[in-house]
């Protein structure tokens, strides 16, 4: 029984900077982390490996550098470590990402339950989990909070705005999962050493059957134009007078900027 999770590097947010020339944003010298939706993905993975067996296989596709994030994983309690990694795979959107990772899986299947986090901090688009289903031909749900498997099914609650669904599918599945669902585990001094230790396998695409047209920035139709931060305006009225005086105002203004 195998449980699959997708992970990713990402930059660590509170250290963002754009370069004011070039509008990118700036890496060189960041550190880099776990994205943290992908830390509770994680969690829920080995919680149902420790309760039905298995082994838990995490996934990315990155530079070398990627393979930190592997062993991070590994740390956790991961069993096993896959880096997609090659030259071609540079300037993947996340339809050439999902591509590339469905790849992947399929040479690991067969596959009990796949994990993504909802969204990874650095895109925030919430996509490349629900592709990867697509690809796959799989059930999937989104914004799970809470997840039980019993037998060949499914059934998990997904978060809503001011509501929750309980949804059923049949494995094998993919769910997406949100922050509220659980406290990620931190690694233990043994669980280090142990992941120093674990060789991770580097699958470039000659290892994969895949559509060259598929990857990287040629399969990418999303086109990044530029990265900038917002401008604020700040504007300020002192106003005087009693409450139906500016009350009145207040409304006045309001309509004027068509914010009613």
């Amino acid at each position: 029984m195998r449980w699959i999770v997708c992970i990713k590097q990402v930059p660590d947010t509170t250290e963002i900077r754009i370069d004011s020339r070039t509008n990118n944003l700036v890496r060189e010298g960041i550190a880099s982390i776990m994205n943290p939706y992908d830390c509770h993905a994680l969690e829920a993975a080995l919680q149902l490996r420790d309760q039905h067996g298995g082994q838990v296989t995490v996934v990315t596709m990155g530079p070398s550098q990627a393979e930190e994030c592997l062993r991070d994983a590994l740390a956790m309690g991961a069993d096993e470590a896959v880096l997609l990694s090659d030259p071609a795979f540079r300037g993947a959107d996340t339809l050439a990402t999902s591509y590339t990772l469905a790849a992947a899986i399929r040479r690991l299947a067969p596959v009990q339950l796949i994990f993504c986090g909802k969204q990874a901090i650095d895109g925030d688009t919430a996509q490349v989990g629900p592709e990867l289903a697509e690809w796959l031909g799989l059930p999937h749900i989104a914004g799970v909070e809470y997840l039980v498997v019993k037998a060949n099914n499914i059934t998990a609650r997904r978060e809503a705005e001011s509501e929750y669904y309980l949804v059923e599918a049949n494995l094998p599945a993919l769910v997406t999962i949100s922050r509220t669902m659980n406290e990620p585990r931190l690694p233990s001094v043994w669980g280090r050493l142990r992941a120093n230790r674990t060789p991770i396998t580097v699958w470039t695409g000659e290892d994969l059957d895949i559509d060259p047209n598929r990857i990287g920035l040629a399969g990418s139709p999303t086109r990044v134009k530029r990265i900038f931060y917002p401008q604020h305006q700040r504007q300020t009225q002192i106003r005087q007078g009693n409450a139906e005086q500016l009350s009145n105002w207040l409304v006045k203004t309001l309509a004027e900027e068509r914010l009613l």
